[in-house]
């Protein structure tokens, strides 16, 4: 069973965002360097785990005692993309995080 089967609907609810009602949805990419610590990824990944928010694209390297991290997620106002990238910058074990815009081709 899935976490998504325990809550009784075949689909977990998007949460609002209720600071930019009518904002246009994004696709954003973050980059970030993180501290190469067991924990790292799970902490930045949770920021989006509690708002209900899955990234399509996850991609990590590890060189020396550094992650390098790339994000991407779509569905997002670009005021809760910079909400999220603020709660990144505040976490101990985020040393940089660049936010942009993704271009799609589709």
């Amino acid at each position: 069973m899935s976490a998504l089967e325990r809550f009784d609907s075949p689909v977990t609810p998007l949460r609002d965002d209720v600071w930019a009602v009518g904002s246009a949805q994004r696709c954003v990419h973050y980059q970030l360097q993180v501290e190469a610590e067991p924990d790292s990824l799970c902490r930045v990944l949770n920021l989006f785990a509690l708002q209900f928010l899955t990234p399509h694209k996850v991609q990590m390297t590890q060189s020396g005692d550094v992650l390098a991290v790339d994000i991407e997620i779509a569905g997002l106002s670009w005021h809760r993309a910079e909400l999220i990238a603020q709660k990144m910058r505040n976490l101990i074990c985020v040393d940089e995080v660049h936010l942009a815009l993704v271009q799609r081709l589709d």
